[in-house]
């Protein structure tokens, strides 16, 4: 198992704690400092069943600057989705686990973590 954090967010923190809690084994990634690539996000994505804009954080200002509010959500703009979380990975919400299973979550509740460590 593998949690994706920015260690300044009370989320990733909540979701570490969570782990520790049910004895995880797990490794930490800091994806600001370790950026997944663009094939890892392609991976995740696919393990998540969602969509680049579904894992988007658009309050952040970099996706202001870059106006993603206004880019098209279909199918071929996906690429350019990825490209830009690539490019600037604080537009990754966050934390993301990773599961050995091949399942994935994006952890933001207890229920999600919990959800991939029973």
């Amino acid at each position: 198992m593998e949690i994706w954090i920015n260690p300044a967010c009370s989320k990733c923190q909540s979701a570490l704690s969570l782990l520790d809690g049910e004895q995880a084994d797990y490794t930490v990634r800091h994806y600001l400092e370790d950026p997944p690539s663009v094939l890892e996000l392609e991976e995740v994505l696919r393990r998540l069943g969602l969509e680049p804009w579904d894992i988007t954080r658009l309050g952040e200002p970099v996706a202001a600057e870059l106006g993603l509010a206004e880019w098209p959500r279909t199918h071929a703009d996906r690429g350019r989705w990825i490209q830009a979380l690539a490019a600037h990975p604080i537009l990754i919400q966050r934390p993301i686990i990773t599961v050995d299973d091949e399942s994935a979550v994006v952890a933001r509740s207890r229920e999600a973590v919990l959800r991939v460590t029973r």
